[in-house]
């Protein structure tokens, strides 16, 4: 997803709203891997709730860019779907690890 993000906003015109689509779709991986590299299963627990909240983010930030029109209608929708299908994921393993 943030590979997609980043070829496909290469050419955006506005700099700071690309900016931040693609720092809210690099966090995800980045908070995933950064959780687990950890030690315990609660603080694994904790990045992938910080890279569940960036979903969180990003969806905000793609609907803002359907409607503005910095985004095509049919792609922003299907990340849109990507990203929320990402955070359930990342919900249901936040808990697995919390509770182990």
């Amino acid at each position: 997803m943030a590979v997609n993000l980043y070829r496909e906003l290469d050419s955006a015109k506005n700099w700071s709203y690309r900016d931040q689509v693609t720092r809210a779709g690099l966090s995800i991986p980045s908070n995933i891997a950064e959780g687990c590299e950890r030690d315990s299963g609660r603080d694994t627990a904790r990045f992938l709730n910080i890279a569940k909240g960036s979903c969180g983010e990003l969806v905000t930030q793609l609907y803002i860019g359907i409607e503005v029109g910095f985004i095509d209608r049919e792609m922003g929708f299907v990340w849109v779907n990507e990203i929320k299908e990402i955070a359930a994921m990342l919900g249901s393993l936040a808990k697995r690890y919390r509770n182990s």
